[in-house]
């Protein structure tokens, strides 16, 4: 990251622009606005959709998808407009108007961006065109396909997948009430990606929305285009209004099962072994781990490490025993362990709800947990040996917050070229680490304490990760790889977290940017670059 003194006189500026922009609109010069209703049609007119700061209902609007704390002060750069848009047209005069007026466009689908990019910016102005009304999903069992609005969930893209058919579903995240906007352009990853890949490897067209405000699909967009949307982040490109998806088969049956273990009931050991077999199981298995730090049942007063194996099966109980007792017999799984339900009703499973839930639960916009937050990636491409492991041990009970997640590779991603999306972190990796802090207290003295202890951990982990790059996930956001002001150094500073989130592919990503949007009105603090800064 930059120099903390010129980050910090960045920010001051940036937010001190901000109010000199809202005060313009509180004087009435609004000439965006007046630009957006000359623009709209008048069977969809836009006045109805535009919330302004002197709107009673702005505050909620934009906070409503405010999905990180950090990120909802008082202090946060705010934008002078949202748009929740209705209809195509609304889109194309956002783009057509804020280009006349230089300003910058933020794109919210559901906002979980980790660094909250897609509601607020270090540059000024800026408005929010807020995708969450755009959220139909239009589902073909007979075709085994679907058209999926940019607003939409994942939780009403499986529910309405599940409404249909008990014996398909999609390979995307976990989490119900994330954005498909977002987390499909940014490759998308769940606990079937072993066996049907990323979301973007069942991607098969786009409707989108150009920088000239023109409507295209796969057709018309070309393959180059369409390529780097699948991956790419598509707010660099555009604004992507729907993807048509594949859906794959599931079996009506599935199996979850949560198995803790406790540095006392020998968890170095068990861990060690997963890292053995998990990404050479079944391709039907996806066993999580995730490790983090827990209180003593032992030892009153002191601190341990709890393993937790988090684990979707393709099948039934039978099955899915015979394999673990056969591979990973370390687990000690036992059919008390393990629990048969529907594909979808593991999505809430795995989500933490209680047993049981009903699936409609799954059509909530509502987080179950709002806190502060902070989250780091990395890849695995070796075992890390026990020594390491007793290492990262010790150094997290000495951290105590910062919480580790592996999750396991191979099966598909290992057959798929790392050319054939944007995402490259295919066959080679082991598995993809999350870090991940939560914190609960106000203000930027607890966040810079507990982003702290994150970047600790993150460098404590240095010998066990990948190297020259040190690869990183496009959908775990994160700034600490480096911040794009898109100035005329832009390439630069872009090809710092460029070769990490997508390595040799960014060169590539760079020339399709340069081509359909030379000016870089596309932009954010992690975008892709353009190979000439032109801004227009």
């Amino acid at each position: 990251m930059g120099h903390p003194r010129r980050t910090l006189l960045s920010f001051i500026c940036s937010a001190f622009l901000v109010l000199v922009a809202a005060s313009r609109w509180a004087r009435g010069d609004e000439p965006f606005t007046q630009c957006l209703i000359q623009n709209s049609h008048l069977s969809h007119p836009i006045s109805s959709v535009i919330y302004t700061p002197n709107n009673s209902s702005y505050s909620s609007v934009l906070q409503s998808y405010i999905r990180n704390l950090r990120f909802n002060t008082s202090t946060t750069p705010k934008p002078i407009v949202i748009i929740t848009a209705l209809h195509i047209s609304h889109v194309q005069a956002s783009i057509i108007c804020a280009r006349e007026h230089s300003l910058q466009m933020k794109i919210r689908s559901g906002g979980h961006d980790y660094e909250g990019i897609s509601y607020y910016s270090l540059s000024t102005p800026f408005f929010i065109l807020d995708m969450l009304n755009l959220r139909s999903i239009e589902v073909d069992v007979g075709s085994e396909t679907a058209w999926v609005q940019a607003g939409a969930t994942l939780g009403e893209v499986y529910y309405r997948i599940a409404e249909k058919s008990r014996t398909h579903g999609f390979p995307a995240g976990v989490c119900p009430t994330v954005g498909v906007g977002g987390h499909f352009s940014g490759g998308g990853y769940g606990n079937m990606m072993r066996k049907y890949g990323l979301s973007v490897d069942n991607i098969v067209d786009a409707q989108m929305v150009d920088v000239n405000g023109r409507l295209l699909d796969r057709e018309s967009m070309g393959e180059d285009l369409f390529w780097a949307i699948r991956g790419g982040g598509g707010a660099s490109f555009g604004v992507i209004l729907a993807y048509k998806i594949n859906l794959v088969p599931v079996p009506e049956t599935v199996t979850v099962f949560r198995v803790e273990k406790t540095l006392e009931q020998n968890a170095t050991e068990i861990v060690y072994k997963w890292e053995q077999v998990a990404p050479h199981l079944d391709e039907d298995l996806f066993i999580r781990l995730i490790i983090d730090v827990v209180n003593s049942t032992i030892q009153t007063g002191k601190k341990t490490i709890r393993a937790s194996f988090l684990a979707l099966f393709l099948g039934n109980t039978t099955r899915l025993l015979s394999i673990t007792n056969e591979s990973f017999p370390e687990l000690g799984l036992k059919p008390s362990d393990c629990i048969e339900m529907t594909w979808v009703e593991s999505v809430l499973y795995w989500t933490a709800f209680p047993t049981g839930t009903p699936v409609e639960a799954l059509l909530s916009r509502t987080p179950q947990v709002l806190t502060h937050l902070k989250r780091k990636s990395d890849y695995g491409k070796e075992p890390i040996p026990k020594e390491g492991l007793e290492y990262i041990f010790k150094r997290m009970i000495e951290l105590e917050r910062p919480a580790l997640t592996f999750n396991p590779y191979g099966g598909k991603m290992a057959e798929i070229s790392p050319a054939e999306t944007p995402f490259p972190h295919r066959a080679g990796n082991l598995w993809k680490i999350q870090y991940a802090t939560n914190w609960d207290e106000d203000g930027e003295e607890a966040a810079n304490y507990y982003i702290g202890l994150t970047r600790k951990l993150y460098d404590y982990m240095t010998p066990f990760v990948s190297k020259n790059p040190r690869e990183a996930f496009l959908n775990y956001r994160d700034l600490d790889l480096g911040i794009n002001h898109n100035g005329n150094a832009s390439y630069m500073e872009g090809t710092v977290y460029g070769v990490k989130y997508f390595k040799g592919n960014f060169k590539r990503l760079v020339r399709i940017k340069t081509k359909v949007d030379p000016g870089n009105f596309f932009r954010n603090e992690q975008s892709i670059p353009t190979l000439l800064h032109r801004r227009k």
